[in-house]
């Protein structure tokens, strides 16, 4: 069983080095100059020039038409998949062990669920971001896939979802799902303008993927492994909980990550 963990990373950083990661650039084709001396997303086919508005997934995208393992995943620099805790954050990120056995017996491996309590996926995306992206993202799934409606509907009604775009996932899986999530972005990439938009919001073809990732699991009932992730440094929750609140409760929108 082969597995590629990738993880996506635009700077210098401590990065796992057991076997299952494969560390990679992302938006190398709009950075030449820079060598992080790991796997660029710009080989083969690609979509590397898209990193300010896609994110990570020019690193999802890059594995679906080039890498060649049974098992294929998604990890951020900043965040790894993880079944255990301790003062050492590197030593609780998932071996090669460990993964294989979660793979011999799961499909599918997601982060555990962010709950919002409050708010719908939907409500929440609308407090904080421009709800077009995801009014236009439903035309477009209405339009191209009819069938996955009323599914989509019911995913953003949760009060809870998969962030982040990770996943370990069966490659022949990943391929599907990344057939029909590129073919609703670049769609919706035709329909919205980002060229007036700041870097942070520009970055929404991301943001709408971490929502359309139940969608696609929920209708083709899909089972799964919900495992806990490390973050690497520090999250500023007082700050999270104030901006969500000042979206929330008084309609500021996110400016920027916190």
């Amino acid at each position: 069983m082969t597995i590629k963990i990738l993880v996506a990373t635009h700077k210098k950083c401590e990065l796992p080095t057991d076997d299952i990661y494969m560390p990679v650039q992302v938006g190398k084709a709009l950075h030449p100059d820079l060598d992080l001396g790991i796997q660029p997303d710009n080989t083969g086919d690609n979509i590397s020039v898209k990193n300010p508005y896609y994110s990570e997934l020019t690193a999802i995208y890059w594995a679906w038409k080039n890498l060649d393992a049974d098992y294929v995943g998604l990890a951020h620099y900043r965040r790894h998949f993880s079944t255990k805790k301790g003062k050492d954050k590197f030593d609780c990120i998932l071996h090669t062990d460990e993964c294989k056995q979660l793979c011999s017996q799961f499909d599918l491996i997601l982060p555990k669920r962010r709950r919002y309590y409050v708010s719908s996926l939907w409500n929440h995306y609308k407090d904080t971001h421009d709800i077009t992206h995801l009014e236009t993202t439903r035309k477009i799934i209405e339009a191209k896939y009819p069938e996955y409606v009323n599914t989509f509907d019911n995913v953003m009604k949760r009060t809870w979802g998969h962030m982040f775009n990770m996943y370990i996932m069966k490659k022949e899986l990943s391929n599907e799902y990344c057939k029909w999530l590129f073919d609703i972005l670049f769609e919706l990439e035709k329909q919205i303008d980002v060229s007036s938009l700041s870097s942070f919001n520009a970055r929404l073809f991301g943001r709408v993927s971490e929502l359309l990732l139940d969608v696609w699991i929920e209708y083709n009932q899909i089972t799964y492994k919900e495992i806990g992730f490390v973050q690497m440094g520090n999250e500023n929750w007082p700050k999270k909980i104030s901006h969500f609140l000042q979206a929330k409760i008084f309609g500021k929108k996110y400016a920027q990550s916190c």
